[in-house]
């Protein structure tokens, strides 16, 4: 969670101490923010390694073939003076870079050489929340699809429903009143 804050600007607890304890306020501050979560539009975001190639001049294409099959990109590349070698900086996701380096080595014959250093964080293509996507088992996700792909690989691992709905967060009278006014589509 980046950037959120919550406020409480109104609350009436039971005049009684037995109602006013955690089991009573927690799962209800809960589901608020459960709620809210899901109905800002939420988005995910990934590390990123900065990975820097150093290789002959002949293997500088297979450099920039290795990165592109793994959503990376190339930032900048030129020769190392006094040397016959070239260097490469790219970024490259940290979930694409499992297997890269052995990938790198056996494309080039073990010519370039690679180092990664975590660079940022960035928002991960996609909708993770877009339920007209349909992922296929065993077939590489749509570029536009890759948040949803991690969100319904992760549910799938911990043994969740695919479906995430705002519906199991707020009572019903709450929700049919949002799905009449057009706040979360049409009824």
């Amino acid at each position: 969670m980046r950037n959120t804050k919550f406020r409480i600007t109104d609350v009436v607890l039971a005049q009684e101490a037995i109602f006013r304890g955690g089991g009573q306020i927690i799962p209800t501050a809960r589901r608020a923010c459960y709620s809210s979560f899901l109905m800002a539009s939420p988005r995910l975001m990934e590390p990123v390694y900065s990975c820097s190639m150093i290789g002959p001049q002949d293997a500088v294409p297979m450099l920039y073939t290795v990165l592109s099959r793994r959503r990376g990109h190339v930032l900048a590349d030129g020769p190392i003076a006094g040397t016959p070698l070239y260097r490469v900086h790219g970024l490259i996701p940290v979930i694409d870079s499992f297997g890269f380096e052995t990938d790198l080595r056996i494309q080039t014959e073990g010519q370039a050489m690679i180092s990664l250093v975590f660079d940022k964080w960035q928002l991960v293509p996609g909708d993770p929340l877009d339920k007209e996507v349909v992922l296929r088992p065993l077939q590489p996700a749509d570029a536009q699809a890759t948040a949803r792909d991690f969100v319904l690989k992760t549910r799938r691992r911990k043994g969740l429903s695919e479906d995430v709905s705002v519906a199991k967060f707020l009572e019903p009278e709450f929700y049919q009143s949002l799905m009449e006014s057009g706040t979360l589509g049409s009824p």
